[in-house]
């Protein structure tokens, strides 16, 4: 039986993917008795960068043998992927196998798992400095003994805007291009730069490709990632949207990550304060600029103002990718003949 597909099931799979990720994110029942998508993936990236990566080994042998683990870790995970799909369309009516890549591609973005971790901080922060420095523990790298208030709350709220970026466009990105195995393609590179893709001795020349790459495929949706929030702050009576285009403008370039300093300059200025800056990794502090000019001394109450802010950067990009998918589908089918 011939199988015939309209040119946006990846769309409409995306938009299913989005939306019960919103609803109800990846069930912790499922992380306990199978584990998480990213965890398989780590586990590959570990035994690659044990076998591959020795202490023994020459810089230009751990260089080459970089690329080799990235070409595993990034073609292995999504040809699995793919061929799942394949199958699933050719034993599933497309509607539901379309309905099933929504459902398991859920597990590769990370919506309501960055709001849950985000919002912990601001509940942990009307409690005392303590909670809070323990909540943004768990979210950030910078040493949280350094921070005080204003600092924990910028943690976080750079980390909002940082992982909206990577965390949530860019994997539906890539999965509105590729279906479910773009997606697994986009966080196989992204947990392997998270993993490996450090200026350390050990990962500076075997973890270079992962590093490289992770810009390469982030680049697209960090800049889409700012353009939402921007949607998003005309929408909000109490955000800054013209002030949010300006430091986007002006600062996106300046940031450390050539990716990270979008959706960051965008949040910066629609809150009307300022990220990034100075902050402590391991007891050695860095020099980072400053991006925005408005309050350094961010509050609790600017953290649910970012996450508001969040919300509907999310809900805008939902919206987007069902009428785009509605769109495609009448358009397929007012041209099939009749």
């Amino acid at each position: 039986m011939k199988i015939v597909l309209f040119p946006g099931r990846n769309l409409s799979t995306t938009a299913i993917a989005a939306a019960c990720d919103a609803v109800a994110g990846y069930p912790q029942r499922l992380v306990q008795r199978i584990g998480h998508p990213v965890m398989w993936i780590g586990r590959l990236t570990d035994m690659l960068d044990r076998r591959l990566n020795r202490d023994t080994d020459s810089d230009p042998v751990r260089y080459r043998n970089g690329f080799v683990a990235m070409s595993i870790i990034a073609t292995v995970p999504c040809a699995t992927v793919a061929l799942v799909q394949v199958l699933a369309f050719r034993r599933l009516p497309p509607p539901l196998a379309i309905i099933a890549g929504g459902i398991l591609g859920s597990s590769l973005s990370a919506q309501r798992s960055l709001w849950e971790h985000v919002r912990t901080v601001s509940i942990a922060a009307r409690q005392g400095l303590p909670q809070a420095r323990a909540a943004v523990s768990h979210i950030v790298g910078r040493d949280p003994a350094q921070l005080d208030e204003a600092a924990v709350m910028r943690a976080a709220v750079e980390t909002l805007a940082e992982n909206f970026s990577d965390g949530i466009v860019a994997p539906l990105l890539w999965m509105s291009l590729g279906g479910p195995a773009g997606a697994v393609f986009y966080k196989s590179v992204n947990t392997a730069d998270s993993m490996i893709g450090h200026r350390t001795p050990r990962h500076d020349r075997f973890g270079f490709a992962a590093a490289k790459l992770d810009d390469l495929v982030n680049l697209p949706a960090s800049r889409l990632s700012a353009v939402w929030i921007l949607l998003a702050a005309m929408t909000m009576a109490d955000m800054d949207a013209r002030g949010a285009w300006r430091i986007l403008r002006r600062d996106a370039g300046h940031h450390r990550s050539p990716n990270a300093g979008w959706p960051e300059a965008a949040m910066a200025g629609a809150l009307g304060v300022r990220l990034s800056g100075p902050r402590s990794y391991n007891g050695v502090v860095s020099h980072e600029p400053w991006v925005g000019d408005g309050r350094a001394d961010l509050t609790p109450h600017d953290l649910d103002r970012a996450l508001g802010l969040y919300r509907r950067a999310c809900m805008l990009q939902g919206g987007v990718l069902v009428a785009l998918s509605v769109m495609l589908r009448r358009a397929w089918r007012a041209r099939r003949p009749s």
